[in-house]
């Protein structure tokens, strides 16, 4: 099941009428108190969540990778965050939008089923809403997503497949600079997306595929590596254009690190090792995370980054210290 990069919105026929996304305008700006040198205390106004795939800190000079380079040296970073069993795409994102591990939202497969309906357990998207009504939109680039992509009135997916070779990060951002072009056009993306929205993720998984077919030190893998740099870069461009830059958050993770398949049928025994960075309005410069970090804590933190609390009994936890107003020392990364 797939569908075209050739129209801006590519949904299922059921999402088509109930996933769309309801966004608000950005306010107008506001005095934001700030630490010293600069740096703004007060909660960021939007989120853009990147979920790369096949990406490590060596990857950073292979490709290289100058925007991502630029992100860590002005946020916070672990290398060695971890990511969960099976260490497989359609599991961990789920843990990554659900903030549970496996065992309790469910989803062991790694391809897509009707049958199996959507995620029951509360996602990300969700909190966000019922916290402070802010909306979603989600980009993924794998078909195996579609099992994620569950109809409400806050988010926006979109999807496209490996299976298609026009779905690449280039024509990713195609899209995403669409989609902001009509939400932010007065008429609104559809009939209910009214500007940009508060949370954007945006799946990035060209270096694992590219990896996984060419090898890890081939010509191949370096150049998407490249190209993941290029969409994060342009990403970030959009959202200056839209005056956004000093009020937006950037979180950068991956589903797998260099050497591992998250799209095989069977995984490693032991939660992989991934990178976990955040930059932008409200985080320190300059800061390596020590406290453990897990792939499912990336909700949670969003919550934080945005100045929502989840009101839950939920598995994951904010990373306390990445935050202006946390006790820990800046230390260099």
């Amino acid at each position: 099941m797939s569908h075209s990069w050739g129209k801006p919105l590519f949904l299922t026929a059921a999402l088509l009428v109930a996933a769309q996304a309801v966004a608000v305008l950005p306010s107008p700006a506001t005095p934001i108190a700030t630490e010293p040198g600069g740096t703004p205390s007060a909660p960021a106004e939007h989120v853009i969540l990147f979920v790369l795939e096949g990406f490590d800190r060596n990857s950073l000079k292979e490709g290289p990778m100058p925007n991502l380079s630029k992100l860590v040296k002005e946020g916070s970073v672990t290398w060695s965050a971890t990511s969960v069993t099976p260490a497989l795409r359609l599991p961990a994102m789920a843990s990554l939008i659900t903030g549970m591990p496996v065992e309790k939202h469910g989803i062991t497969w790694n391809f897509f089923e009707m049958s199996r309906g959507y995620y029951r357990a509360p996602s990300l998207f969700d909190y966000l809403d019922v916290s402070g009504g802010r909306d979603s939109a989600i980009f993924y680039m794998d078909e195996s997503l579609y099992q994620l992509a569950k109809p409400a009135p806050y988010t926006d997916h979109q999807l496209c497949g490996a299976l298609r070779p026009d779905c690449n990060s280039a024509k990713l951002i195609t899209y995403i600079r669409q989609y902001l072009e009509k939400a932010t056009s007065g008429h609104g993306y559809g009939h209910a997306a009214l500007g940009v929205p508060q949370l954007l993720l945006v799946h990035l998984p060209e270096a694992g595929r590219a990896g996984v077919a060419h090898g890890w030190d081939s010509k191949e893998y370096k150049q998407a590596l490249r190209a993941v740099d290029g969409a994060i870069r342009s990403v970030l461009d959009l959202f200056k254009q839209y005056g956004l830059a000093g009020r937006t958050a950037v979180v950068v993770t991956s589903l797998s690190g260099k050497g591992l398949d998250p799209g095989a049928e069977v995984s490693a025994s032991e939660p992989p090792t991934i990178p976990w960075i955040a930059s932008g309005a409200g985080i320190k410069a300059g800061q390596v995370i020590t406290q453990p970090v897990s792939i499912i804590d990336t909700g949670a933190t969003v919550m934080r980054m945005l100045g929502l609390d989840t009101h839950t009994e939920w598995d994951s936890k904010p990373i306390d210290e990445i935050f202006w107003n946390s006790s820990a020392e800046t230390v260099k990364p």
